[in-house]
């Protein structure tokens, strides 16, 4: 889901409101195709302590729980990580010299490479598995000699068929590359009341639902639904003023943000709403919100960043509230499986003379002096950076990879320390299935994604009673043999991992336990096909052992897991003036930054995509930033507010000596190389065509 950042450029118009803006939002034809075919702060506590209240409260969950797990990674693993065969051995990779290398080729590592490459960086992605995309691949089996294509990761996606507010779906349309989807119009839900449907891209579907569901409170929950999209009305308008590609984590952002000014100078009442917008969002719910219905609905919006309402920003349901009810929105199944996210990136990469390498596995990040200089690579390669290094792994696989160092500094430990005991969420179990189709009658839905609740009253990140599934073949038929299906069912990101580290993958134990824990997954397929155990040609159990190995996720966490409401450790600046719940990307180790789920602006598919392109913003000049966005806001009339503008380069002047900031300058980067040397005093009001080299 994308962020309100509204907070970000307040700085930039703030100083600029006096002076008049120039409008730049004229109606334009576009020149891009749609591509369709038809918890509050969590004490650090012992090992011990962490491992039994991490179980404990997953024994007696209620729906006002906020269950996050904790584990201390300065400690030794009790038990030895099992591997898996079809990960790679990550023995690969060459030593080399690069501008700058990302560690982990997820969404948020494949656009900081992509749009670094597009700035004219050298670029390295490093990839420990086989297959790029992270969380957003896609595996296959054969059988019966027939294909059949699994997701292993999200699922639901929206804002890809058409130039569109999502992150992702821009840097795509920026990189020039295009990926083919088939779309859906609505979102399934199986609770205990029965089946229903979430009809995205219809105001009057939705409100006919509230009827339908809320009997004699129908008209209520409408007027409720309505006084609380009026409150965070002016927070939602934000997302069409300012773009997350816009920001950049440096005084440029007041160059690169301040095409905002004309919404700013027209809703001065965002002010107010700063913390509003990192507050948890159950404070606004409770105050407008209370039929049942209306409030379940809510919490499942939230949940795919981890927390229902509870837990959750207010800016992860602005995007909801703004766009799911147009009527251009839907949802996207891309063609060919979620592993075209990854390879759609990896073309854009490529294009701009990047290079990916899989089955490299990175061991260490190489820190000399203060700095981070390059990575050494399981196969004893070494790959320096002259630039910087970018970590798109978890927080807690990062600090895995910088070792503790004699007379290192005290801010470097103490940030190792916090990031590496940060809060998360807990594991996800898969349910892979392979079906025969043959006289099975789904009529009685329309779409291919589906959630299924147990119980309202347990908490939504109990893995034992919310659920997904996804039958991706309904649309895409290239997935799966003629007269086949295959679905993918997966909990939610709650389930322990304590019990699982013990068990030996093969055992008996292991392999009871496994059917033991996806039992609910199965029974949640059946509501929708009741005769499906009967139906199975073969089916796959994943277990957070198999989470974290094909992942490259620390013991299968589904997230970082600092709830709404309170700055995360190692928040910066941001932190100390606003309740932001994300450490900041960039560390005490010059040369050395973060992107990925841990990031602003948090977990979901678009939202790390965004933290890769702010990465990539934060690296490279001004000059460069304004010059893509200018490029991108002629794109399509949905992208005209990219452009900052006039006040854009009324700013440039001032803050471009400053970008990229000190840290992630070396002589190099601040003479400029090559034929085209950049120069940071440049006041020519015009945004150039020179690179950073």
């Amino acid at each position: 889901m994308k962020l309100s950042t509204a907070f970000l450029f307040l700085c930039a118009t703030s100083a600029s409101a006096f002076i008049a803006p120039t409008s730049h939002r004229s109606i334009a034809t576009t020149r891009l195709q749609s591509t369709t075919e038809e918890a509050p702060a969590t004490t650090t506590t012992t090992t011990e302590e962490a491992k039994n209240t991490n179980v404990a409260q997953t024994e007696d969950t209620s729906r006002d729980k906020v269950m996050t797990f904790s584990y201390d990674m300065s400690m030794e693993p009790k038990y030895e990580k099992p591997t898996y065969p079809g990960t790679g051995n990550g023995m690969s990779g060459d030593s080399g010299e690069y501008d700058i290398i990302v560690i982990g080729s997820g969404m948020g590592g494949l656009s900081c490479s992509a749009l670094s490459a597009k700035y004219g960086s050298k670029v390295l992605c490093l990839e420990s598995h086989i297959k790029v995309g992270g969380s957003a691949h896609t595996f296959s089996r054969m059988h019966d000699g027939g294909k059949y294509s699994f997701e292993v990761g999200p699922s639901i996606f929206e804002g890809l068929d058409r130039p569109s507010l999502n992150p992702l779906r821009m840097i795509f349309d920026i990189l020039e590359e295009t990926m083919p989807v088939k779309t859906y119009k609505g979102l399934g839900y199986w609770t205990p009341s029965g089946y229903w449907r979430f009809p995205i891209g219809s105001r009057e579907g939705f409100e006919e639902l509230l009827r339908e569901q809320c009997g004699e409170d129908g008209e209520k929950a409408i007027r409720e639904w309505d006084a609380l999209r009026a409150r965070l009305k002016t927070l939602g308008g934000s997302t069409q003023a300012v773009a997350l590609l816009n920001l950049r984590q440096d005084a440029g952002f007041l160059a690169t943000t301040a095409g905002s000014l004309p919404f700013v100078l027209k809703n001065p009442d965002v002010f107010g709403d700063l913390s509003l917008t990192f507050d948890d969002l159950s404070k606004t719910v409770d105050e407008f919100v209370t039929v049942p219905f209306l409030r379940n609905f809510i919490d499942t919006m939230c949940i795919f960043c981890g927390f229902p309402a509870k837990g959750a920003m207010t800016a992860h349901l602005l995007y909801i509230l703004e766009r799911f009810f147009e009527d251009s929105a839907a949802f996207c199944v891309p063609i060919g499986g979620t592993c075209e996210l990854g390879n759609t990136l990896q073309r854009g990469l490529e294009k701009y003379g990047g290079k990916l390498q899989l089955n490299a596995h990175v061991d260490e990040i190489l820190i000399e002096d203060g700095r981070a200089v390059g990575v050494r690579l399981k196969n004893g390669n070494v790959v320096k950076a002259r630039k910087a290094v970018v970590s798109n792994a978890t927080p807690f696989d990062t600090v895995k990879l910088m070792p503790k160092q004699e007379e290192e500094p005290k801010g470097l430990t103490k940030w190792r320390d916090d990031i590496g005991k940060l809060p998360r969420h807990g594991a996800i179990s898969h349910l892979f299935l392979a079906i025969d189709a043959e006289g099975l009658d789904l009529s009685h839905i329309d779409d291919p994604a589906h959630l299924v609740v147990q119980d309202w009253d347990r908490s939504l990140q109990d893995s034992q009673n919310l659920c997904s599934f996804f039958i991706p073949s309904i649309l895409d038929k290239t997935l799966c043999p003629e007269g086949k299906h295959v679905i993918h069912v997966y909990s939610s990101g709650g389930e322990p991992y304590e019990p699982w580290e013990k068990l030996t993958p093969g055992s008996d134990e292991y392999e009871a336990y496994k059917k033991e824990r996806v039992e609910v997954l199965f029974s949640a397929v059946e509501r929708c096909i009741p005769d499906v155990r009967d139906r199975i040609e073969f089916s796959i159990i994943g277990s957070p052992l198999a989470h974290e190995a094909f992942l490259r996720r620390d013991r299968g966490t589904y997230g970082m897991a600092w709830a709404a409401g309170t700055s995360a450790p190692q928040s910066g600046i941001l932190g100390s003036v606003l309740p932001f719940p994300f450490p900041n990307l960039k560390t005490p180790v010059d040369g050395l930054l973060r992107c990925g789920d841990s990031c602003f602006p948090g977990i979901g598919t678009p939202s790390a995509a965004a933290s890769g392109a702010i990465a990539a913003n934060t690296m490279t000049h001004v000059d460069n930033h304004l010059q893509m966005l200018s490029e991108a806001s002629k794109l399509d009339p949905m992208y005209k507010f990219l452009d900052a503008g006039f006040m854009g380069q009324v700013y440039k002047p001032l803050v471009q000596g400053m970008t990229p900031s000190s840290e992630l300058r070396t002589d190099r980067f601040t003479t400029g190389a090559g034929a085209a040397p950049v120069d940071y005093s440049a006041s020519d009001p015009n945004v150039s065509d020179r690179v950073d080299l």
